[in-house]
C-alpha cells in the first residue's frame, strides 16, 4: 500500500471517529503543549538575560571593580556575605591605582548610585535614580541622547551641576516641556538638565528610565555616596580579548595594592557579564530538565492510550483486516496502515499541542513578568517527538494486526 493512501484511510478513520480520536491524542497534545510552553520561556529568558539583563545591566565587553558583586545568583551562604561584609570599600585611590594600569582603547567611569527624590516647580516630588559618574559613563553603558548632550570632561573636572535625565524623569517633571536646560532639583540642591535618554524600556519590572546622571564630583555624591567611597569602577573594552586584558591588569593592581599573598582569594570583586550568563546557562539546562518532566510523562501517557486505542482498533477491524488480506494485502500493508494510523493521530496531537503551548506562552508572557519567545527549532522537535510516540505506540497494535490469520479473521462476526 502507498504511504499516502495509508495517510488518507488513516485520517478517514479519524474523521468516523471523532471522540475517539480526540481521546486517542489528548495525551500527546497536553505533553506537546507543556512542552512547547516551557521551552518558549526559558528561551524567552535566556534571550532576556543575554540582550536585556547582560546588555543593559552590566555591559557587554565591560566589567566593572567592586566591594562585593551586586548581581547575586543561587543560594549565597551567611559566610560569604560576612566574608563580603569584611572586605575593604573602594575609594578613588583605588581607581587612581587602576586607570592607568589599564590598556590604551578602554574606556573607564567611575559609577555611584542611590535612589533618592527629586522636584520641580512642575510636577509633585518623585524617585529617582541618581548616578554620581564620569563623562565616559554614557558610552559604557551604550545610552544614546535624544536631545542634548553628555557633560563633558571639564565639567567632571569642575564638578558643575549637570545633568543628563531619563525619558521617565522628563515626562514627570516637565510635563509638555522641553526639560534641555531647566532645573532639576536632588537633595535640595538644583542641576541643569543638559541631556536625554532614549528610552530604555525595563528589567525584570524595574524602570531604566528613571535615571539622573550627573558628575561623580558634584554635590550629587553627598546623596550618592556620603561616606566618600565608590560604588564601582566601570571599564568597557572594544573586544572580549582586550577586555581579558583589562581585567588581569585591574586584578594585578589591586592585589598588588592590597598586599594578597598568591594563595589569598581576591577581596574585590571583578564582575562582567560572562560570568552572569555562566551561571544562566547552568540554570538553563536545568530548567530544562526539570521542565521537560511533566511534558515527558504527559507523552508516556499519550503512548499508552493510542496503544490501547489501537488495539480496539485492531480488535473491532478484525473482518476488514481478513478482506484485505483476502484480496491480496501483505503484512507489510497491514503493519504499514495501522502504523501511519497511530502515527497520524500523535502528529495531529502534536500540531494541536504546539499551537496550545505558544497560545500558553504568550499568555504567561502577557500577565506576568516571566518572557516567552518561541524556539524555531522546538517545533519540528515536537513534530517528530509526536510521529515518534505514535509509532512506538502503535507496533505493537499493528504488529499484531500484520499477524492475524485472514481465514481466522473473516470468520470475526
Amino acid at each position: 500500500m502507498p504511504f499516502l493512501e495509508a495517510v488518507r484511510l488513516a485520517f478517514a478513520q479519524i474523521r468516523v471517529q471523532k471522540l475517539k480520536s480526540f481521546f486517542t491524542l489528548l495525551g500527546v497534545m497536553i505533553g506537546v503543549m507543556f512542552l512547547i510552553a516551557v521551552v518558549s520561556i526559558v528561551e524567552g529568558m535566556s534571550k532576556y538575560m543575554e540582550e536585556d539583563f547582560a546588555g543593559k545591566m552590566l555591559g557587554v565587553n565591560s566589567f566593572t571593580l567592586r566591594r562585593r558583586p551586586e548581581a547575586q545568583f543561587g543560594n549565597v551562604s551567611e559566610a560569604t556575605w560576612r566574608e563580603y561584609q569584611r572586605r575593604p570599600l573602594i575609594y578613588k585611590s583605588d581607581v587612581d591605582q587602576v586607570r592607568p594600569a589599564l590598556p590604551s582603547g578602554v574606556l573607564a567611569s567611575v559609577e555611584n548610585m542611590t535612589f533618592t527624590y527629586a522636584s520641580t516647580p512642575y510636577n509633585r516630588p518623585r524617585q529617582v535614580q541618581a548616578v554620581g559618574a564620569e563623562e565616559s559613563y554614557v558610552a559604557i553603558k551604550g545610552y544614546k541622547l535624544t536631545a542634548g548632550r553628555t557633560f563633558t570632561a571639564q565639567e567632571v573636572s569642575y564638578g558643575s551641576k549637570v545633568l543628563v535625565i531619563g525619558t521617565e524623569v522628563a515626562e514627570h517633571f516637565f510635563p509638555s516641556l522641553d526639560p534641555l536646560g531647566r532645573e532639576l532639583r536632588i537633595g535640595g540642591v538644583p542641576y541643569l538638565v543638559v541631556g536625554l535618554l532614549e528610552k530604555q524600556g525595563s528589567l525584570f519590572g524595574f524602570s531604566l528610565d528613571r535615571l539622573a546622571i550627573g558628575p561623580w564630583t558634584s554635590p550629587i555624591s553627598r546623596i550618592t555616596n556620603p561616606r566618600g567611597d565608590i560604588d564601582g569602577f566601570l571599564v568597557k573594552a572594544p573586544n572580549a580579548a582586550l577586555l581579558a586584558d583589562a581585567m588581569e591588569e585591574a586584578r594585578s593592581v589591586m592585589r598588588s595594592s592590597r598586599h594578597l599573598a598568591p594563595a589569598v582569594p581576591d577581596n574585590f570583586a571583578l564582575e562582567s557579564s560572562e560570568s552572569a550568563l555562566t551561571f544562566f546557562a547552568q540554570l538553563k539546562g536545568q530548567m530544562v530538565a526539570f521542565g521537560t518532566a511533566l511534558p515527558a510523562i504527559g507523552l508516556i501517557v499519550g503512548a499508552i492510550v493510542i496503544m490501547n486505542i489501537m488495539l480496539v482498533a485492531v480488535a473491532e477491524r478484525t473482518r476488514e483486516i481478513g478482506i484485505r488480506k483476502a484480496l491480496g494485502a501483505k503484512r507489510r500493508d497491514i503493519m504499514r496502515q495501522f502504523l501511519v494510523e497511530s502515527a497520524s493521530l500523535s502528529v495531529l496531537g502534536a500540531a494541536l499541542g504546539i499551537a496550545l503551548g505558544i497560545g500558553m506562552a504568550k499568555v504567561v508572557a502577557a500577565v506576568s513578568p516571566l518572557p516567552a519567545r518561541v524556539a524555531p527549532w522546538s517545533i519540528p522537535m515536537a513534530v517528530l517527538l509526536g510521529a515518534g510516540v505514535g509509532i512506538v505506540a502503535g507496533l505493537y497494535p499493528a504488529s499484531r494486526a500484520a499477524r492475524l490469520d485472514p481465514i481466522a479473521a473473516l470468520r470475526q462476526e
